[in-house]
């Protein structure tokens, strides 16, 4: 008797660990950040891409040692899909925070789509499996359309 696996869960993980070309670039990219994520969320680029994506269940931005620029997810659907609806929403972003990073891809990402994924696949760290989710089989879209329960 052969074992099944078990179902793939409907959201995946991303881990994007971005090397700064030098530590002025990674001051840099600590700048541009820290400015983005203080603006009001309707001002914030990202928080406003992610609202209009609605496959997002969770994101942050994380600098690591070695100026490394952690970029952290997790997502509905297929990878694809995913990174092509970021650039979509803010490549913008990206070109900017690509400008300070080593062996980034041609820039602007928009017009360079297929580097730019192959860059994020190569940069994106695996975790050890299995990914856990306490919602296998909900998407953001299905966890928003759920009632809240009075605390």
């Amino acid at each position: 008797m052969t074992q099944q696996s078990p179902p793939q869960p409907i959201q995946k993980p991303l881990t994007l660990v971005m090397t700064a070309k030098s530590s002025q670039d990674h001051a840099a990219l600590q700048q541009i950040i820290q400015e983005m994520q203080s603006l009001p969320p309707e001002k914030n680029p990202i928080t406003t891409a992610l609202n209009n994506l609605a496959n997002v269940h969770f994101a942050r931005f994380v600098f690591l040692n070695n100026n490394q620029l952690a970029v952290i997810t997790t997502y509905d659907g297929d990878f694809v899909s995913y990174i092509n609806d970021f650039i979509n929403e803010i490549g913008d972003v990206f070109n900017v925070l690509l400008e300070h990073v080593a062996d980034s891809p041609p820039l602007p990402v928009q017009d360079h789509r297929q580097q730019f994924l192959a860059f994020v696949q190569a940069h994106d760290l695996s975790c050890v499996p299995p990914f856990y989710t306490a919602y296998p089989n909900r998407t953001v879209l299905n966890i928003l359309a759920t009632p809240s329960v009075p605390s």
